[in-house]
C-alpha cells in the first residue's frame, strides 16, 4: 500500500471514529435534564466547583444561596442523578436587564456535549429574563475556554461584546488573583424557550 493510500485509509478510520465520538457524545447530552437548582443541590454544587479548577471555590453556604435565592437565574444539568454542570447567575439589582454569569462548572464526563452553552441559553429563555436584553460576566485573562463559551454565544445571539477590566489585581485582590475582564454582551433580542433535554 502506498504511503498516500495508507493517509487516505487513516484519515478515512479518523473520520469514522470522530463520527462516532460526535454521535456518542450526542447521545449522552440527549439524556441531560437542565432544571432549575433546588436548596439540596448546595452541596453537590459545592463539590462540582471544587473539582472543576481554576475555579473559585466559595463556602457552601453561598453554593446554597445560589442554588435556592438565585435558582430563577441559575440552572442544574444532570443526568442519571449526577449533577453534570452548574451555572449560577443573577439580574444586576439597578440593572434588571442585564444578567451576570456568576460561574461555569460542567463536570470532566458532561464535556464535549456542548453543555454550558446550552445551559446558558436555557437561563436567557427563563421568565425572570424576558427583560434581559445584556448578558455580563467576568473572565480571567487566560481562560481561553471561558472566552471561547461567551464570544461563540454573543454570535449566536447576533450581538456585540465588549470588554475591559473590572477587579484589577493591584487595585482590587493585592496581587493576589489575576485581573477579572468584565465581558458585556448586548443588545440582544429575547431568547426562544429550547428543550430542557439537550
Amino acid at each position: 500500500m502506498s504511503a498516500t493510500s495508507e493517509q487516505k485509509e487513516d484519515d478515512a478510520i479518523d473520520d469514522k471514529v470522530q463520527g462516532a465520538q460526535h454521535k456518542e457524545a450526542t447521545e449522552q447530552g440527549e439524556q441531560v435534564q437542565l432544571r432549575r437548582p433546588v436548596s439540596e443541590d448546595g452541596a453537590r454544587v459545592h463539590q462540582l466547583i471544587g473539582n472543576c479548577p481554576p475555579l473559585d471555590t466559595n463556602s457552601l453556604y453561598c453554593n446554597l444561596l445560589q442554588a435556592s435565592h438565585f435558582a430563577a437565574t441559575s440552572v442544574a444539568a444532570e443526568r442519571d442523578g449526577e449533577l453534570l454542570g452548574f451555572i449560577s447567575g443573577y439580574l444586576i439589582p439597578d440593572r434588571p436587564d442585564t444578567l451576570f454569569i456568576w460561574q461555569v462548572a460542567v463536570a470532566e464526563n458532561g464535556r464535549g456535549m456542548g453543555l454550558a452553552g446550552r445551559m446558558l441559553r436555557e437561563i436567557l429563555s427563563r421568565p425572570a429574563c424576558r427583560a434581559v436584553s445584556h448578558l455580563e460576566t467576568t473572565i480571567t485573562p487566560d481562560n481561553d475556554a471561558s472566552w471561547a463559551l461567551f464570544r461563540s454565544l454573543a454570535r449566536k445571539l447576533g450581538a456585540a461584546c465588549s470588554d475591559s477590566v473590572m477587579f484589577d489585581r493591584e487595585r482590587h485582590f493585592n496581587g493576589q488573583h489575576d485581573s477579572e475582564m468584565l465581558l458585556r454582551i448586548g443588545p440582544f433580542a429575547p431568547v426562544a424557550r429550547e428543550e430542557t433535554a439537550l
